[in-house]
């Protein structure tokens, strides 16, 4: 299994994303384009001792993969995203 810098390259910080975190519950990731849900579900799990609801993924125009990360509701995405420095 890969390592979690090896699969997630960072988290997306913009003004909806940030919206997502306090309103859905859910973090978002730009991660390789390689990368499976099942790894990112396991990776995520693992590095912050959550446990996640469901992920969904999408391939920007550019060509960029994103993950979103939706957490199951006793877990706080505000307390991931703090850690990640997105606040």
């Amino acid at each position: 299994m890969s390592s979690f810098y090896d699969v997630i390259l960072h988290p997306l910080v913009t003004e909806k994303t940030v919206k997502m975190v306090e309103i859905e519950n859910k973090l978002t990731f730009i991660v390789k384009k390689e990368a499976t849900k099942k790894q990112i579900k396991q990776l995520i799990e693992k590095h912050f001792n959550v446990k996640i609801e469901k992920i969904n993924t999408l391939i920007t125009q550019k060509g960029v993969k994103k993950a979103y990360v939706k957490l199951k509701p006793e877990y706080n995405a505000s307390d991931i995203a703090s850690k990640l420095g997105v606040y």
